[in-house]
């Protein structure tokens, strides 16, 4: 069995009642690194892909989704099905629909 710590031998010297905790199964509920289920149900079965440019090129798509009434994501759809047709690679990254 386990030592007692310095506080529970303290504790002791002073009277007080120390209860022994018996080890019991991790709570997976408050540990970060598990994950029951995907947080977002949109994000099922997609990864993220992450570049980094300057601000000023984040600032203007976003300005540009903006004027489009688009969201970035959208645009960036676009963007990578223009660069597949132009190698001649099928043009797979989803777009959402204007409506």
């Amino acid at each position: 069995m386990k030592k007692a710590g310095a506080l529970a031998s303290a504790l002791r010297s002073s009277g007080a009642a120390v209860a022994a905790l018996k080890p019991t199964e991790p709570d997976k509920t408050s540990d970060p690194l598990f994950i029951s289920e995907p947080g977002q149900p949109s994000r099922v079965g997609t990864k993220p892909i992450t570049v980094h440019y300057p601000e000023i090129v984040r600032r203007q798509l976003k300005a540009l989704a903006g004027e489009q009434g688009r969201d970035v994501a959208d645009m960036v759809a676009e963007g990578l099905n223009l660069l597949f047709a132009k190698y001649r690679k099928p043009e797979i990254a989803p777009r959402k629909l204007n409506k």
